[in-house]
């Protein structure tokens, strides 16, 4: 799609709205109506788009007062087109959206916008619902005014059922695993996916695309492991025992080997040392990635709390999955909290892959343009300003110390505060926003320091940051997605005044920095104040950093310049590396998830089990179980039998222990079960019966497999990471182990398919209703 043909797109709409501003509410409020009948009539969205689009707009002139703009119409055709529109703050995104939403919402299918956070998703429902409903559209927010509260299945499923749903990517994502968990068809609550807008979408499909968003289920048995790694890998030596590189640490060879004389053990990677080297893995994660008062802080309750490091929200209850949780805990000798199996997981990456029609939007794409197409095969497109730039880019200053750096933009702070004009100090880390606070506060100078736990409060925060003599701290992304508007007078002063305080880890969070000021054509000004001590360049270039700071070697400023420039290439590339990975991880896991909830949902849906399958299923079982064993003594049939088949012994079955005929011996195991089989389904009343009770054993059996599944793969690619220093691609080990492991998983699924079919049994609940208590 050219930028041609989404001109010609926007300038269709411009010429359909002259016809649609001479209808009535009434006849406006038709449209919906007349443009579902051609749709039923097999006209397509793009031939009805120029009128919807008309209609809509036409609708937010009367009902909020504000017309959009051509560009607007002109970023809603891209969206459309599934590209993702770049369009800088305050050019109106939530107006943009109404015309994509209402156009797919006229499908009657599955039409979602998904930001931030709650505050925003319930803020931008609220404001549009009012247009939607005056086109007879029903549109819902998928979270609550107040944050504690949980919907409930049927509320949730009112919102889904919605024609359009406003709501975050956390609810959507955990609300598809809750769907996909559910034991009756009737609990689920969600309709198919079909279209989505992601709104701040470079936050999610790059920011938080390999976060996994994890379901945990009945706690694992507490291992012991905890301290004896923990001590082991305290005593380890950077360089020497293990390296790091791309937020990894691994194991070298020598500190492999190491581990093997510690613990007394001849192959560390051996599958019957695999716990003891997930908990080294565990440990060294705990130790070398994750810092106190970077990654986490230590509440005055004694438990970890977890940070976000790029708003400095605290998040409480969030825990680390995996066990890193409990290796931290154990790294700063606190008690272990229990840790949870993993019941469900995804990434946002697949989530959002699963929608036939995605788009999004956001002030900063371009710069990740060739990712967005590599990975989500999605096209950027540029949307034009409505009002020409005035905001003035000041050149970055640079800085040997954080002291001179910190000192300087104090000094850059005073002098536009001393005008009246509002200052937005914008920060790389959490940290930097706690010192510079500090300094404001030794000279007097009222502020906020934006790092709430609690999104409502921080937009109040960050959109009170335009008024006269405001002074506002803030790390990079905090407070996203609400407009700072400013206060009558500020103009004249110069608009807000961004102060970046750090080279961030890549350019977008500084564009994004700079776009808070110079809102719709506003003056403003931004300027970057950074140092060879930003934390990127310590991190990046150690060895470089310290020479220079202690002395040992000279650096210009030109060199200066380009070495700082050059860490955050680094970090970028670094980072698109890391997702890459995730992503490729993440892909096997999907294909086993769809597998198992597609074949889950065919349960739900009551398709007929196919007849004999459960004695073909007996039948595999037997024949794994006879070739297990050279020799079958009377107890190991007898062991068999009462874990799979029966609470009771036959006599005629332990004659068989003595068999050594393999072929005659599994024919008359068969017999005897196809005898239970008979006897089990016969105890029915009818074939109806049977085939539910058969499928609510296939379902029970296909859950207690998957979880297992899950929490051993959540394990495994944590414990494969250190394969790598054994010239082994870690990728390639863990899709062969999952490989295996998802057959190991099919053929216990088919015992306790079996078993459940055998040995549960049917009684009744205390509100008369049947109930299956499984074995």
């Amino acid at each position: 799609m050219t930028d041609r043909k989404l001109k010609q797109i926007a300038d269709a709409v411009k010429a359909s709205a002259v016809k649609i501003s001479r209808l009535s509410d009434q006849e406006l409020r038709l449209e919906t109506k007349r443009l579902k009948q051609e749709l039923s009539e097999g006209k397509s969205l793009d031939e009805i788009l120029p009128e919807a689009y008309a209609a809509i707009a036409e609708a937010d002139r009367r009902v909020l007062g504000i017309y959009p703009f051509d560009e607007q119409i002109y970023g809603a055709a891209a969206l459309h087109q599934g590209c993702l529109a770049e369009m800088n703050t305050g050019e109106g995104k939530t107006l943009t959206a109404t015309m994509p939403l209402y156009l797919h919402a006229l499908t009657g299918k599955s039409t979602i916008l998904v930001t931030a956070n709650e505050y925003l998703a319930y803020r931008d429902a609220e404001q549009m619902r009012p247009v939607f409903s005056f086109m007879g559209l029903t549109e819902r927010a998928g979270v609550s005014r107040t944050p504690d509260h949980s919907f409930t299945n049927d509320e949730k499923r009112v919102n889904y059922a919605a024609d359009i749903l406003y709501t975050t990517h956390s609810v959507l994502a955990f609300d598809y695993l809750l769907n996909n968990l559910v034991m009756r068809a009737e609990d689920r609550f969600m309709r198919p996916f079909e279209f989505i807008l992601i709104d701040e979408a470079d936050s999610v499909l790059l920011d938080g695309a390999q976060m996994p968003l994890v379901i945990s289920g009945s706690p694992r048995v507490q291992s012991d492991l905890y301290a004896s790694a923990d001590f082991f890998v305290s005593t380890l030596e950077e360089g020497r025992d293990y390296e790091t590189e791309e937020k990894s640490v691994w194991l070298t060879e020598e500190g492999t080997a190491y581990a093997e004389r510690f613990f007394g053990i001849d192959n560390l990677y051996a599958h019957e040392n695999f716990e003891l080297n997930r908990h080294i893995q565990l440990s060294l994660r705990a130790r070398v990635l994750f810092l106190i008062q970077k990654d986490y802080m230590i509440s005055d309750s004694g438990e970890i709390v977890l940070l976000d490091n790029s708003t400095g929200r605290s998040l409480p209850g969030m825990k680390l999955r995996g066990g890193v949780h409990q290796a931290i805990e154990q790294k700063e000798h606190l008690e272990l909290s229990q840790e949870q199996r993993s019941v469900a997981s995804i990434t946002y990456q697949n989530l959002f892959l699963m929608f036939p029609k995605m788009c999004g939007m956001s002030g900063t794409f371009f710069d990740a343009r060739k990712e967005l197409r590599q990975v989500y095969h999605k096209r950027v497109v540029i949307v034009p300003p409505h009002k020409k730039l005035q905001r003035i880019d000041r050149e970055d200053r640079y800085f040997m110390t954080a002291e001179e750096q910190f000192e300087a933009a104090l000094k850059e702070a005073l002098n536009h505060h001393a005008t009246g004009q509002p200052v937005l100090i914008v920060t790389a880390t959490i940290q930097d926003t706690q010192i510079f606070s500090r300094m404001l506060v030794d000279r007097h100078v009222p502020h906020s320091v934006l790092n709430a736990s609690n999104a409502y409060w921080e937009a109040e925060i960050i959109a009170a940051a335009g008024r006269k003599n405001a002074v506002t701290v803030s790390t990079g992304m905090a407070g996203r997605g609400t407009d700072i508007k400013l206060e009558d007078g500020v103009q004249e002063l110069g608009g807000l005044a961004v102060i970046g305080i750090g080279r961030m880890e890549n350019t977008r969070l500084e564009r994004q920095a700079r776009g808070r000021a110079g809102r719709q054509g506003d003056p403003g000004s931004s300027q970057f104040f950074v140092s060879l001590e930003d934390e990127i360049v310590t991190e990046m270039f150690p060895d470089q950093t310290e020479a220079v700071l202690s002395g040992k070697k000279s650096i210009s400023h030109g060199r200066l310049k380009r070495l700082i420039q050059r860490a955050q290439r680094t970090m970028e590339e670094q980072s698109v590396a890391t997702r890459e990975q995730a992503v490729r991880y993440d892909q096997i896991l999907r294909r086993q998830r769809e597998i198992l909830y597609a074949a889950r949902n065919r349960l739900l849906d009551g398709e007929a089990v196919q007849e004999d399958l459960l004695k073909q299923i007996v039948h595999e079982n037997l024949k794994r179980f006879v070739k297990s064993h050279r020799s079958l003594s009377e107890s190991d049939l007898c062991r068999y039998v009462l874990d799979h088949l029966s609470y009771e012994v036959n006599p005629e079955v332990l004659s068989l222990s003595p068999q050594k005929d393999s072929a005659g011996l599994l024919n008359r195991l068969e017999a005897y079960a196809d005898g239970l089989l008979k006897q089990k389904e016969d105890s029915f009343e009818n074939a109806e019966q049977l085939q539910e009770f058969e499928r609510a054993c296939m379902l029970k059996a296909l859950d207690e497999g998957w979880i297992e599944e899950v929490d051993y793969l959540q394990q495994l690619q944590y414990a494969i990471t250190s394969r790598g220093t054994a010239q082994r691609n870690p990728i390639f080990e863990y899709s062969r182990e999952a490989y295996h492991s998802f057959e190991n998983m099919e053929q216990t699924m088919m015992e306790n398919i079996a078993r459940n079919f055998f040995l549960a049994e049917i009684g009744q609940g205390s509100d008369g209703k049947q109930m299956i208590l499984f074995p």
